[in-house]
């Protein structure tokens, strides 16, 4: 019981009532005012026939009984016979008589009537607030029933356009969203674990077989080289999963950094590693790149133009090209030749390990977290990444990030061309 007194509902119905109440309270006092200012008039006028003036013969009256005598004037100088003094005070006795009477019984309807209408309006108040909450209830309900078991559930209210159809299908958003992250958590999850799993297997199998027995020293140098490079990959994949888990906290104290300074200086890193040269050693690097200056951590920065740059390297195919460029309104776009993408595959690109092919653990063959990456540093210095896949029989794709304004720290870097 406690639990409804304190509910909303009652709180909606109190109002509700309270306002119909005195709504209905308000007529009932503005009806009795105004009767009361023309009430004793009206009496008066009703059930007087003669008023104090000249005398009036019977023979004078009209023929029909219910026909009234009009009230006359006494001529000037007159005075009023006493048997008109008595008649005009007996008719001023059944006049106030007969107000009095009105009135009363005026009042005693009235507030039969305001209470058989507080009742009314009681119930018609918590009619209305139960109409009102239904959808909070709705959405109350599905919230509560809702776990990971379940989250494939939907509120889909019923109900004209307002503030709580608004506020329902804000939630189902909300639970679209919720659904896509659990879902891309899971998926992230069993990735990890298998590709993990992976270089483990490999490394045991190399060493109960490869190692097995009494090898050869040319078979034990192999089988080394074999797990010093499953060593590496683990490790790699680790600092990557490290990574995309730093991005995906923010930044603490962002800095201005010179981004076309920093994309020069990683090309030339990637080119001169051979990222370029192996396997591909004819891809065409073009960079254009204008002023600009962002606020970020550059060290996060780096490694968001390490991979898009890798990236673009990798998946590229012989005789293709790679295009860099920045702009003075925050844009860094990385384009790229390489195999045809369709349009719908291009946004699972962007998840943790999604390849564009299955993996098949050869060497230089990156363990899918490069775009993803990206995406994820990139929500951390608020940029917007777009990617788009470039049409054959070029290939490849394009990938936009548009930085927020920043206003530049230091002098602005000459466009350098390659």
């Amino acid at each position: 019981m406690r639990a409804v007194l304190h509910s909303e509902r009652a709180r909606l119905t109190a109002l509700y009532g309270t306002l119909l109440l005195l709504a209905g309270g308000g007529l009932v006092a503005l009806v009795n005012v105004l009767l009361r200012k023309g009430l004793y008039s009206r009496i008066s006028g009703a059930v007087t026939t003669v008023m104090p003036g000249a005398r009036v013969d019977l023979g004078e009256l009209p023929h029909d009984p219910a026909a009234s005598v009009p009230a006359q004037t006494l001529p000037p100088g007159t005075a009023p016979t006493p048997e008109q003094l008595a008649q005009w005070s007996a008719t001023q006795n059944i006049s106030n008589a007969v107000e009095q009477a009105a009135l009363h019984e005026l009042t005693l309807v009235s507030l039969i009537a305001l209470a058989l209408f507080a009742v009314l309006s009681a119930w018609l108040a918590w009619w209305m607030a139960g109409r009102v909450l239904r959808p909070v209830g709705v959405i109350t309900e599905t919230a509560r029933r809702l776990s990971a078991a379940n989250l494939h559930e939907r509120i889909g209210l019923q109900a004209p356009p307002g503030e709580l159809k608004r506020l329902a299908d804000t939630f189902d958003g909300m639970l679209d969203r919720m659904e896509d992250l659990l879902g891309a958590q899971r998926r992230f999850a069993a990735n990890a674990a298998h590709e993990l799993r992976t270089p483990l297997a490999v490394q045991r199998a190399a060493a109960e077989i490869g190692l097995s027995g009494d090898p050869d020293p040319a078979k034990v140098a192999r089988i080394r080289e074999r797990l010093i490079a499953v060593a590496d990959s683990s490790e790699h994949l680790v600092e990557s999963l490290l990574l995309l888990a730093v991005s995906e906290e923010g930044l603490e104290s962002p800095r201005p950094v010179d981004l076309a300074a920093l994309v020069a200086a990683e090309l030339r890193e990637v080119t001169a590693d051979g990222q370029s040269a192996h396997p591909l050693p004819d891809i065409t690097a073009t960079a254009d790149l204008a002023p600009l200056t962002v606020r970020g951590d550059a060290a996060l920065l780096g490694h968001l133009v390490r991979n898009l740059l890798v990236n673009a390297v990798r998946h590229n195919h012989a005789g293709g090209r790679l295009r860099v460029s920045t702009s003075p309104d925050g844009r860094l776009t990385v384009s790229n030749t390489g195999p045809v993408i369709e349009p719908g595959d291009v946004p699972r690109l962007l998840e943790p390990f999604r390849r564009r092919a299955e993996r098949r653990h050869t060497a230089g063959e990156g363990a899918g977290l490069g775009l993803s990456i990206v995406a994820s540093i990139a929500r951390a210095h608020g940029a917007r990444l777009r990617a788009e896949a470039n049409p054959p029989p070029d290939g490849g794709l394009t990938l936009t990030l548009r930085f927020p304004p920043s206003k530049p720290s230091a002098p602005a870097l000459r466009p350098h061309r390659t």
